[in-house]
């Protein structure tokens, strides 16, 4: 019952999505843009390196350059300039991973995940298909949630979601956004941090499944994936310490909801 419901609420969070929204996701910048390529990862430290230093890496590990697969691999590093590309085709390397043919690893900092794409998988992957791979599974220490990566956080290992619901175009967002990264770093592993534009026609559903009025943004909501539960924090400033007090609350079972209920039924005189 329970995953049923969390996969309602994925369908909330991804309902609306027209063939437009979705093109937007598989195509590129036509831009001018400078040429980039993966980083050859030529040692096992440098591999180990490469990984700790990134919130998402991906790195191809090839015994044959010459497969298609390889050219597909370097597409995608002018595409997603927020993730880190490497490839490497030295056996130390491979070996070290675990890697006995061609694979490409995705390697996630926020839940020390790894995500392989090898085999058939691998043989029969095109641009498309490994765009939306990524797409899906690129969740950093903060997620601005989209359709796709909807798909990818209620995938995750992670079973505790934290959204900051916000107009992004509001001044104090930059600031807003530091100090919830900031939280983030102390809760890695245990809650999904993500940010959620609250003027994105998608996240309608969002804010009326937490049963939010427009009145109250910006707001935290939190939820947890296993049993439904979940929480809301309407605030005027963001801060690391009330993001903090407001998960560990919850970790703990105590639910600022309850108290908001309770207030509601109590009878109210119109002035």
């Amino acid at each position: 019952m329970a995953r049923d419901r969390c996969w309602l609420l994925l369908i909330l969070f991804t309902c609306g999505l027209t063939p437009e929204v979705a093109a937007e996701t598989e195509i590129s910048s036509d831009g001018p843009v400078a040429a980039q390529e993966p980083t050859w990862l030529t040692d096992v430290p440098a591999a180990m390196e490469f990984i700790a230093a990134a919130e998402v890496a991906i790195i191809g590990f090839f015994q044959d350059l010459e497969i298609p697969t390889v050219s597909v691999f370097h597409g995608m590093v002018q595409k997603f300039q927020n993730v880190s590309f490497g490839i490497s085709t030295d056996s130390e390397v491979l070996s070290h991973y675990n890697i006995t043919g061609n694979s490409i690893v995705l390697f996630r900092l926020v839940d020390n995940e790894q995500l392989h794409l090898e085999g058939e998988d691998l043989e029969s992957i095109d641009a498309t298909k490994l765009s939306r791979f990524i797409e899906i599974n690129s969740l950093h220490l903060v997620t601005e949630y989209n359709p796709m990566t909807a798909i990818g956080l209620f995938n995750s290992m992670i079973q505790i979601h934290l959204l900051l619901i916000m107009n992004k175009s509001l001044p104090e967002y930059e600031e807003s956004m530091h100090r919830f990264r900031k939280a983030a770093k102390l809760f890695q592993g245990k809650i999904l941090f993500i940010m959620v534009d609250s003027v994105m026609k998608e996240s309608g559903k969002v804010i009326s499944f937490f049963k939010l009025k427009e009145s109250q943004l910006p707001a935290l909501a939190i939820y947890r994936t296993v049993d439904d539960e979940w929480d809301t924090l309407p605030f005027t400033v963001v801060s690391a310490e009330n993001v903090q007090k407001f998960c560990d609350g919850f970790l703990k079972g105590k639910l600022l909801r309850e108290n908001h209920e309770s207030e509601e039924k109590t009878p109210k005189v119109e002035l």
